[in-house]
């Protein structure tokens, strides 16, 4: 079992920042395939990004790819997702997940993830 906590969510103006962390405890993560997906108000789960267990291979959707970046530090047990150049369409509660996986292979669809974070609100203000 992987149990998983965001942080780092919150208010912020057009154009700026924030972090988000998810750490993991449990068992180890180390080879966890990771995932950031989000959900708008009256909208479907969408994926985000998404990285291999060894930080090797990334995905971004294509609407945050060049603003935000998805890194591991396994030895923190902790992903984050440094989102820049945020835009108010950005707002949604974001949520972490994780799957047990070897290899490269990166996940996108939340119905592949075993594990999910509680979620943190990201509200960007115009």
């Amino acid at each position: 079992q992987v149990q998983l906590v965001e942080s780092g969510g919150g208010l912020v103006q057009a154009g700026g920042s924030l972090r988000l962390s998810c750490a993991a405890s449990g068992r180890t993560y180390s080879h966890y395939a990771m995932g950031w997906f989000r959900q708008a108000p009256g909208k479907e789960r969408e994926i985000v990004a998404a990285t291999s267990w060894s930080g090797n291979n990334r995905y971004y959707v294509d609407s945050v790819k060049d603003r935000f970046s998805i890194s591991v530090d396994n030895a923190k047990n902790t992903v984050y997702l440094q989102m820049n150049s945020l835009k108010p369409e950005d707002t949604a509660v974001y949520y972490c997940a994780a799957r047990r996986a070897l290899g490269s292979s990166f996940y996108i669809s939340r119905r592949e993830y075993d594990y999910w974070g509680q979620g943190t609100q990201v509200t960007v203000s115009d």
